[in-house]
């Protein structure tokens, strides 16, 4: 092992002590606080208390009602009936910022169209309302759902606005597919070349069909990972993205979410969550991970000084191996099922990747890394275990985002390394059969493996990755404690879980990996008082219900945030 070097601080460096301290807790004021009973309080403690009371956006206490009572006799009591109480959902890899704007765009999700025609349609009238030459976008469109069992390409997209352009995102979003006015403002037309790290999709005569795979749509349209730093594609403005800010947070809310972790923060994002914060906007809590090649730039844009850690705070740095599951870009050791030559995308090279994991791990940075493929966890796992031996970062735990395809020798290089997996939690039940279609029964049970990675003691936390997946955690339960797809399917049944274990996963292991574990994911003295009211008992409800269990309220601090 090579002698450790000291750090060098800059404004990459996110300490661990910012990462990973304790917040204070301030002393009681004298007012009483508010006594909560339910039917069941799930509190994720060693007991299970009856009631629980809170002040000043903390649990003060839990036990027995008539303790709490005798306690703070003129304190209020809130009766919450047959009700059961859990904490606060904590999504631990989801793209706020990213779902802001989309809020403001067309919804092409499968509960919004199931067929091409459909999509068409929408297209065309959203095309109708706006002044030509202007963008017309679309997100969550789903190829595997649509009636035609055919891709989308640019020609239906000629035809529904002809004189827009026009972008439409793919659910994985790692390619999208555009018109040909979008192709011309893009420069890109048939004899340009891919850039590194991207694909440009062609039918079988040779022609551009308008599919961008990876860092050709990147450099369209996403600056938090374009390589210029800008895109042709224009973003909405600050107020206009503070509306879709507030849309996406009620959307979270109304499915159980107190926290999530922004897995993609480019400067205008950061921007957008620090305005929210100021204004007192900002109701989820919320962990931002910076992208990479802009961190340095965000760190002096928007800093955070005066703002409350446990409103918004920064988690890491975020970077990427290879592509999507869903959108079947990510990098394998085996070809995609029925393929011979199709091993997925590296989106980032070796080099790149090198040189991000250097500098985090120098400066005592969290790196949180995309890497789905079995091949682009092992390429990220051989460049954590270099820097770890050369810079020690005890403690540091390093994350790996999504960390799909592993086998058990990834599991113990995981383990020794300490670090962090975050994978998926509602996919098996959101694509079905499509994932045998794609990766095949053999590699699909090593596939979000839950079970593996618990068994092997490598922390883990539940994560949706919205907009590319369902964001509702009880959907993401019933799915990891039923390995059933949406169309019947038993996927992967050995990584299957228990309820409980899916619960936490959603509520101290999420709050464990993005560092704040000491005040969240529990409902337990001195943690942030951020619960969910549930209309029925995740422990014991049938398995195949877990995801149709109502959420009665959502709760942050103590405050109700839905409904509102």
């Amino acid at each position: 092992m090579r002698q450790s070097r000291p750090s060098r601080p800059g404004p990459w460096q996110v300490s661990l002590t910012a990462v990973d301290r304790t917040l204070r807790i301030g002393d009681e004021p004298a007012a009483g606080p508010t006594i909560y009973r339910a039917a069941r309080v799930l509190a994720m403690t060693a007991d299970e208390p009856e009631a629980f009371a809170v002040r000043n956006g903390r649990v003060t206490a839990t036990g027995r009602l008539d303790d709490l009572s005798a306690r703070w006799p003129a304190a209020e009591q809130v009766d919450l009936g047959d009700a059961v109480v859990v904490p606060g959902f904590n999504d631990a890899h989801a793209h706020l910022a990213i779902t802001a704007e989309d809020m403001l765009h067309l919804d092409l999700s499968p509960d919004a169209v199931r067929s091409l025609a459909d999509l068409r349609t929408l297209v065309q009238a959203w095309a109708a309302r706006t002044p030509p030459e202007s963008w017309v976008r679309g997100s969550r469109y789903d190829d595997a759902k649509m009636a035609e069992g055919r891709a989308l390409t640019r020609f239906d997209l000629d035809e529904a606005a002809p004189h827009h352009p026009v972008l439409v995102t793919h659910v994985a979003g790692h390619w999208g597919v555009v018109n040909s006015m979008a192709l011309d403002l893009a420069g890109i037309d048939e004899r340009s070349e891919a850039p590194a790290g991207g694909a440009l999709g062609r039918d079988a005569s040779g022609r551009l069909n308008g599919v961008l795979y990876e860092q050709a749509l990147f450099d369209l349209a996403m600056p938090q990972l374009s390589r210029a730093g800008r895109t042709p594609l224009p973003a909405a403005g600050l107020e206009e993205r503070l509306q879709g800010l507030l849309r996406a947070q009620r959307r979270f809310h109304a499915a159980g979410l107190t926290s999530i972790g922004d897995a993609l923060v480019g400067p205008d994002d950061a921007r957008l969550l620090v305005a929210a914060a100021r204004r007192g906007l900002l109701s989820l809590r919320v962990t931002m991970l910076l992208a990479a090649d802009h961190a340095d730039a965000i760190r002096r844009q928007e800093p955070l000084d005066g703002l409350s850690e446990e409103r918004l705070r920064v988690g890491g740095v975020k970077t990427f191996v290879d592509g999507a599951v869903g959108g079947r870009t990510c990098l394998l050791e085996e070809p995609f099922e029925g393929r011979t030559d199709d091993y997925g995308i590296q989106s980032r090279s070796t080099a790149e990747l090198r040189d991000v994991v250097r500098r985090a791990q120098e400066g005592g940075t969290r790196v949180c890394v995309h890497a789905n493929g079995d091949r682009a966890i092992r390429i990220i796992l051989d460049l954590l275990e270099d820097a770890q031996a050369e810079w020690p970062r005890p403690g540091l735990r390093h994350r790996i985002e999504h960390c799909t395809v592993v086998t058990e020798e990834i599991l113990r290089r995981l383990h020794r390394l300490q670090a962090i997996a975050v994978p998926f939690g509602s996919y098996v039940h959101y694509h079905g059969s499509r994932l045998l279609d794609w990766y095949g029964e053999r590699r699909l049970g090593r596939m979000f493996a839950h079970r593996w990675l618990l068994d092997a003691g490598v922390a883990v936390a539940g994560s949706s990755d919205f907009p590319c997946g369902p964001c509702e955690p009880l959907l993401g339960l019933q799915s990891c404690v039923t390995r059933q797809g949406w169309d019947g399917p038993l996927l992967g049944a050995e990584q299957r879980v228990t309820a409980r274990e899916a619960l936490e996963l959603y509520t101290v292991r999420a709050s464990d990996a993005a560092g704040d574990g000491a005040v969240k994911g529990r409902l337990a003295a001195g943690q942030l008082a951020d619960f969910v009211v549930l209309g029925g008992d995740p422990l014991r409800v049938e398995p195949t219900a877990l995801g149709s269990l109502p959420v009665l309220a959502t709760y942050v601090g103590g405050l109700r945030v839905w409904p509102d």
